[in-house]
């Protein structure tokens, strides 16, 4: 039988079948047709008297299997349909664990979702020792369970309590981890498992479970044991999700209901909870949510690009010790300059600590964080910089010291070195003025703290490249990051969405609605942090100073809450110097609510309904939207989206703040408004013409 998706080979009576074959994706994935070809291709081992065993390996470089094409699960129109799908995949990996012959899964790079479910199904799993061999169960991302086996043979596997860890959670275990685990049965160097498949699937494990996990194992078959187990893990994922999302809860209902059930109900059962969960809201807006972030990967030609070998920062401290740890990290070796040896101490020890976690959580070996960290070259000089691929200035957010800087760095570069800013609020457009080749330079916007915020703003002027435009994407993808492009205007996409959000809510503080009360209501509708504490993170001396900016570049709809000034005025700066909306600990531990702060705030608290509030505050963010479309400071809703939720975790469970919109009804986010306009302030929620342009004409957000 001929096959065009796998590979079919039998040597030595030894079936191998390889995935990933005419794959023009990077990553190999589960599609319909590869799915039927693997279902036929198991019937002709079956029927194959000879073969005595089968293998599984993927012919892609670093990519075992990634899981199901998310288009196939995006695609499932109701719940029947989805349960069909789940139940097709589930027999196709039974006939996997039915084989009267041995089975072994070879694994280098990621083996996820579909890819970990299949690879469960064989009787071994052989990993290559690679730091980019990863195996996981990711769905719950995408709000869904593992439909195709996954929640049976995992617990079945590795016990209950490992499986919850893992499945509820969606992270990635490396091979080291799965091989304690017994995820894995064997690992080795990957030039290694193909020629020694033969000898390692006739042979035994050399693996055993350590006696704790043993008897952890052990304990959780005991039904009162278990329910303590899953109590325990009940109340762990209502803290971590605030019940916002249901898909972890499902899992847990459908692992305690139907364990110690024989197999053709139990995945019965996981393909009707799949179904389900394959529908509601959460989990489209999840799936929404994984292709915003999936096309901002996507670059045309990128290979032909030159990588960045060599970086630089300008202005250590805490932003730029940041900003150096992620140079330093992709072996891109950077120069720190300062104009002060306490600021290039700061931006050290910033990068150390950071790369001290990575060691602590055994992600870093010792020898790796030395190296790294000696690769970064603390400087008072320009001695060096000839040699620099990519410059990132993050001196003080000051327009006339940053052009003052550009002006003298650019004489000591080479020619084709690329030369940004990381400036938060500023006009880049002005700063590129500075310039005698203004064609290479932009704005670099990165978000603090360096090291767990995943967005890059990369900010456009009318003077610079299409080519600089282009290696600063493939840069920002090289190093991890999500990168937007944005057009250049006061507070760029992100900063401005932001303002408002922070502004209403310091106003409802003027107006007597508690700091508690307003955290709660921004916590409530699904924000990782209240507006209050996340104006103590951002330092109420910089939103002071941003808003200052906001209000001259854009007017009285940024009109600016005297609050900040006040607090400034009293060396409430937030978490910076451990007293703002709250007062916080020496390792930055929130405590309490400031009373230096209450102070400033009215004696009588004003009660407003949590619906009234979360729309105070979120409605000016949407209507500010409107207005950077209509500026055409980025092209589309998506945009918007992926910055929000990727730049200040817009809760990804609404699918981003426009995708929000939209599902709301912009008629009624129209009406509320110009009823807050007449009730509130005129100017601060003037509905923007594009925002009544698309209610005139009965359009969404998405439409555009």
């Amino acid at each position: 039988m001929s096959y065009t998706k796998i590979s079919y080979e039998k040597k030595e009576n030894i079936v191998y079948i390889g995935f990933g074959l005419n794959e023009e994706k990077s990553m190999t994935v589960l599609t319909e047709t590869s799915l039927t070809e693997l279902d036929q291709a198991l019937d002709e081992v079956s029927s194959d008297k000879e073969a005595k065993g089968l293998v599984l390996f993927s012919h892609k470089e670093e990519c075992f299997l990634a899981g199901m094409d998310v288009s196939v699960i995006q695609g499932l129109s109701s719940e029947a349909e989805a349960v069909e799908g789940c139940e097709k995949g589930q027999s196709v990996f039974n006939k996997i664990e039915d084989l009267k012959i041995p089975s072994m899964a070879l694994v280098h790079g990621l083996c996820l979702g579909g890819g970990m479910e299949l690879a469960l199904a064989c009787d071994k799993i052989a990993a290559s020792d690679s730091s980019k061999t990863s195996f996981g169960l990711p769905e719950v991302m995408l709000g869904v369970l593992p439909g195709f086996g996954g929640t049976y043979r995992m617990p079945k596997k590795i016990g209950l309590p490992n499986s919850l860890d893992l499945i509820l959670t969606g992270k990635q275990v490396r091979a080291k981890k799965a091989l304690k685990l017994g995820l894995i049965e064997f690992m080795m160097p990957k030039e290694r498992l193909l020629p020694l498949s033969g000898e390692f699937l006739f042979k035994d494990a050399n693996h055993k479970m350590s006696f704790s996990e043993t008897l952890t194992n052990k304990a959780s078959d005991n039904f009162i044991a278990r329910k303590v187990i899953f109590q325990k893990a009940r109340e762990k994922v209502l803290e971590t999700t605030k019940g916002f999302y249901p898909a972890p809860l499902k899992i847990l209902d459908h692992l305690e209901n139907n364990h110690g059930k024989k197999r053709s109900s139990y995945l019965s059962m996981e393909a009707r909870a799949f179904g389900e969960l394959s529908q509601t809201s959460q989990s489209k807006n999840l799936q929404h949510v994984f292709f915003l972030q999936d096309n901002a990967k996507k670059m045309e030609d990128k290979e032909s690009i030159p990588s960045v070998k060599k970086g630089a920062v300008l202005g250590a401290g805490t932003m730029g010790g940041g900003i150096a740890w992620l140079f330093a990290k992709n072996n891109q070796a950077p120069i720190m300059k300062d104009v002060s040896e306490q600021g290039l101490k700061l931006g050290l020890k910033q990068a150390s600590s950071v790369f001290r976690k990575a060691v602590k959580r055994r992600r870093m070996s010792e020898d790796d964080f030395q190296r790294a960290q000696r690769s970064i070259e603390p400087t008072l000089n320009y001695n060096g910089f000839q040699s620099v691929d990519l410059l990132v200035e993050a001196v003080v957010e000051n327009i006339d010291v940053k052009k003052k800087v550009f002006a003298e760095v650019e004489k000591e570069v080479k020619d084709d070195c690329l030369l940004t800013s990381n400036t938060s609020s500023l006009s880049v457009e002005e700063m590129a003025k500075a310039l005698e080749k203004p064609e290479r330079f932009a704005g670099l916007h990165f978000f603090n703290p360096v090291n767990k915020m995943p967005l890059v703003e990369i900010i456009r002027h009318p003077g610079v490249s299409e080519e600089t435009i282009r290696k600063l994407y493939k840069w920002t993808l090289d190093v991890k990051k999500t990168p937007v492009v944005v057009n250049d205007g006061p507070g760029f996409l992100v900063n401005r969405i932001l303002a408002p959000f922070l502004n209403e809510a310091a106003y409802l503080l003027q107006e007597g609605v508690s700091i508690e009360v307003i955290d709660k209501a921004s916590l409530n509708f699904g924000m990782p942090m209240g507006a209050c504490r996340l104006m103590d993170e951002v330092g109420l001396d910089v939103g002071a100073h941003v808003g200052e900016i906001m209000e001259q570049g854009l007017g009285d709809r940024h009109k600016a809450s005297p609050l900040s000034v006040k607090a400034v005025e009293k060396q409430l700066l937030g978490k910076k110097n451990y007293k703002g909306f709250y007062t916080y600990d020496e390792n930055g531990k929130q405590e309490g609510v400031n009373p230096e702060m209450v102070e400033l705030l009215p004696k009588e608290n004003k009660s407003m309904s949590e619906t009234e509030l979360q729309m105070r505050m979120f409605l000016p963010m949407i209507n500010e939207a409107a207005y950077i479309l209509q500026d055409k400071i980025v092209e589309d809703a998506a945009t918007v989206d992926l910055g929000l939720i990727f730049g200040i975790g817009f809760p990804p469970f609404r699918g981003g703040l426009l995708k929000y919109a939209d599902s709301e009804g912009l008629d009624r986010i129209l009406e509320s408004l110009e009823k807050f306009a007449q009730s509130v302030d005129e100017h601060r929620y003037a509905p923007s013409k594009l925002l009544k342009d698309l209610v005139s004409d009965r359009k969404k957000f998405y439409d555009l």
